[in-house]
């Protein structure tokens, strides 16, 4: 009897919920949504909040899910400013549909009085880095698209309308890597995307990596996030044969472009004091805020851990986060 050959071995194991096999495939488990929806979720009225998904990239049929405070909402403005949401994951996981991301854009929405943007990303290992970055930059096009179209005022009944002069990116974890790149990518002021007019960036427990390890992540394993698991995760989606010192993953990496020249919009950084990833978060703030003209500013919330307000999103520490970003988009006054 014939050999049927060798059989694909399993090269990296995410939890049991994502395999990469030896010979390329990926395997993903359907039971990620059981997980997620254990997540506490905070109670918003339907009448607080409408919320649609439209495809904004069809070519690689991707979709972002929008959220408006309705007209029956305590919000009083004329206009109220945009929110791009980009979620986290480790570039891995995550969608708009997930629950606690889905709570969580209702929730900036509401107390943000803000149309917020939630686009989907193509994840890693199927599509590895640079794809995320390509994608999010399709969903801010898409998103000029619409200003210049004036459809946007369309997309819901009632309620007030859009100010694309005000626009925020808000990004969780790889979300926050990715809204590095945005902030890079488009720079201050970009006429590129006029009349969209991006006024500043929230980074929150921005994934960072670099071969040279931090005293965070030295230290102790958080209750939902390891060392190991950010390793693979930088594994699975970084270019093949990459260091976590690629310029993707280290913005200061030995072959990293140098960021003195570029000028960018105000830019928020906040980590829990708690994160693997603190010091990293930290490190980016304060070498970037020392550049000339960089208007960066660095928030700790003491003993939290990494996703704090997805994890819990009724706790003090998160009312206090969405204070601090109503803050930032007001006036940048911390």
């Amino acid at each position: 009897m014939g050999s049927l050959g060798e059989q694909p071995q399993v090269a990296e194991d995410c939890m049991g919920l994502l395999q990469l096999l030896s010979d390329g495939t990926v395997l993903r488990s359907k039971s990620i949504n059981l997980i997620t929806q254990q997540i506490p979720l905070v109670n918003h009225q339907s009448t607080t909040v409408l919320f649609k998904d439209s495809i904004y990239h069809k070519p690689n049929n991707l979709h972002l899910r929008l959220y408006k405070p309705s007209a029956a909402s305590n919000c009083t403005a004329t206009t109220i400013p945009v929110v791009i949401f980009l979620h986290g994951g480790g570039f891995c996981f995550g969608s708009r549909t997930w629950p606690h991301f889905h709570n969580l854009c209702l929730t900036l929405a509401s107390s943000l009085h803000a149309l917020v943007v939630a686009p989907d990303y193509r994840l890693a290992p199927e599509h590895r880095l640079p794809a995320a970055f390509e994608d999010a930059e399709a969903a801010v096009m898409w998103l000029r698209d619409q200003a210049v179209s004036g459809e946007v005022d369309r997309w819901f009944e009632g309620g007030p309308g859009v100010d694309f002069d005000r626009v925020y990116v808000v990004g969780d974890s790889s979300g926050g890597n990715i809204a590095h790149h945005l902030a890079f990518r488009f720079g201050s002021g970009s006429i590129e995307l006029s009349p969209v007019r991006v006024r500043g960036y929230v980074l929150l427990g921005p994934f960072f990596g670099g071969v040279e390890r931090t005293k965070s992540e030295d230290g102790p394993s958080e209750a939902l996030l390891s060392l190991d698991l950010l390793d693979m995760f930088w594994r699975l989606s970084l270019p093949e044969g990459a260091t976590r010192d690629h310029h993707m993953a280290n913005p200061f990496g030995p072959t990293s472009p140098a960021l003195e020249s570029v000028s960018i919009d105000p830019m928020l950084v906040i980590a829990g004091g708690s994160e693997l990833l603190r010091d990293r978060a930290k490190e980016y703030a304060y070498k970037l805020k020392k550049m000339e003209g960089k208007k960066v500013d660095y928030i700790e919330f003491e003993k939290e851990e990494h996703g704090f307000f997805c994890s819990n999103p009724s706790s003090d520490a998160t009312k206090q986060l969405l204070r601090i970003i109503g803050n930032f988009m007001d006036n940048f006054n911390f």
